[in-house]
């Protein structure tokens, strides 16, 4: 079998089916070079997946971290402008003077939160096309990697203001079950 180029015999080798399977040998995923030849070349592509729908946790993870970064930075120059616009007497009449201060990102800012957001989109469409391969092993994969991913990458932390017994962040459980579609 000549493997040099894309030679109609590679094609047949691959067990491709869009119904339920567990293939290990001779399947393939994504393009005919990903080809399981052995078992050791399945449990690492199941080992692989895993890790991808970690990685997908953890830039979404990143994305928000990057945004909450973004608005504590915000609200600290509009604490420090705040702060001089009140010395300043702002207002001039008996109604209370509210001042709104608008921040925009950067464009290197923007352009982080624009790549955090690409490789998170990308990476669930990886996945999603591994899925539709309706192979077990995969499938399995995919669940116990997002599993570990959201139990690594996003843990739950709540603050309350015990003075006022408010909650900062009220526990929202599944924010976004799919990336794609939120």
């Amino acid at each position: 079998m000549d493997h040099s180029g894309m030679d109609m015999g590679d094609t047949a080798d691959c067990k491709i089916e869009m119904l339920w399977n567990w293939n290990t040998i001779d399947a393939c995923f994504l393009s005919e070079s990903w080809r399981i030849e052995n078992q050791g070349m399945m449990a690492a592509t199941c080992i692989g997946v895993m890790l991808l729908a970690v990685l997908i946790e953890f830039s979404r993870r990143l994305g928000r971290e990057y945004d909450a970064f973004l608005t504590r930075q915000f609200q600290r120059q509009a604490c420090a402008h705040g702060t001089s616009l009140a010395a300043k007497g702002c207002g001039g009449s008996t109604e209370p003077y509210t001042p709104t201060i608008t921040y925009r990102a950067t464009v290197l800012q923007q352009f982080i939160r624009a790549l955090l957001h690409a490789v998170t989109y990308g990476g669930a469409y990886i996945v999603m096309l591994l899925v539709m391969y309706f192979n077990g092993y995969i499938i399995i994969s995919v669940f116990l990697g997002a599993g570990l991913g959201k139990f690594l990458c996003d843990w739950l932390v709540v603050k309350i203001d015990v003075q006022n017994l408010e909650v900062d962040r009220a526990p929202a459980g599944i924010d976004e079950a799919t990336v794609c579609c939120g």
